[in-house]
């Protein structure tokens, strides 16, 4: 009996180790749903609340337009409000499961810097572009008033030819990623990093909105025009995004590569070890 249990110990333990691999292997593969829908929520939330403050600004008969007359300063107040709306998102449980991305090109940025595996990168993508079309759904509620604005939908600016406002997603895109290399890369500036998105979207939104819109973000682009049909320049708003992450973590690869975890904010909170999984370098 001793002898016979001493055997079936020894195999249990020889068999430990590549039990342990198979399984480590499997979770790696796959893409925990949890992070997938947080996304799709977070991305539904920026486009829904941040595209309302559009419409309440700029909109035809609009409370905004007759409260400040001013163009310029409702600019100002509309980046800023929109860039808090995202502040906060990274600040809910959205930030906590998913690290609050809310947007392709900030998962595009971290795949480029190695912190997440190709295909959750890809889950992320497409939970973001369906969370931007639903987002933009209860928009439709405005009826004419929001209609007046093509329901926030970015569309490039009147007078202002392809080139001009491809460069303008791309600057603003470049400031984005910039901005988040900055303050996730100096471990002093990363809790802070929720604030710099009303800030700098209050600058970007005033100085460079009458050129495209300034998106910054494919997924929030995609849903107003679904919902409005206005797609005039739509590849300008994937393209130039695209250009302006490339650009930002080539020149900024000095602090991206000092980003610990795919995330923006709740950089220790993991409960599930899911960010344990699928941060990987590219591919």
């Amino acid at each position: 009996m001793t002898s016979r249990s001493s055997y079936s110990l020894r195999t249990r333990e020889r068999k430990s180790p590549d039990n342990t691999f198979m399984n480590s292997e499997k979770e790696t593969q796959q893409v925990p749903w949890q992070i997938l829908v947080s996304e799709l929520v977070g991305t539904a939330l920026l486009v829904c609340i941040g595209l309302t403050i559009v419409i309440l600004m700029f909109g035809t008969g609009s409370p905004g337009a007759r409260a400040i007359p001013d163009e310029g300063w409702r600019r100002l107040i509309t980046g800023f409000l929109f860039g808090t709306t995202g502040a906060l998102i990274a600040l809910s449980p959205v930030g906590t499961e998913s690290g609050a991305h809310i947007n392709p090109v900030v998962t595009f940025g971290f795949w480029m810097m190695g912190k997440l595996k190709s295909k959750t990168a890809l889950g992320y993508v497409l939970a973001q572009r369906a969370g931007g079309i639903i987002g933009a759904l209860p928009l439709l509620l405005w009826g004419a008033m929001g209609g007046s604005v093509a329901f926030g939908a970015t569309l490039p600016g009147e007078g202002y030819d392809a080139g001009t406002v491809l460069l303008g997603e791309a600057i603003t895109t470049f400031g984005l990623i910039a901005g988040l290399c900055i303050f996730l890369g100096y471990r002093p500036l990363r809790p802070f990093t929720p604030a710099l998105f009303p800030f700098l979207y209050a600058l970007m939104v005033y100085a460079e909105s009458p050129l495209s819109g300034t998106s910054t973000n494919p997924a929030r682009s995609l849903g107003p025009a679904v919902v409005s049909g206005a797609w005039q320049g739509w590849w300008i708003y994937w393209v130039g995004p695209m250009i302006g992450t490339l650009a930002g973590v080539a020149v900024f690869s000095f602090l991206a590569r000092r980003i610990e975890v795919a995330k923006v904010y709740h950089f220790e909170s993991d409960r599930r070890r899911l960010f344990r999984t699928i941060t990987s370098s590219p591919g």
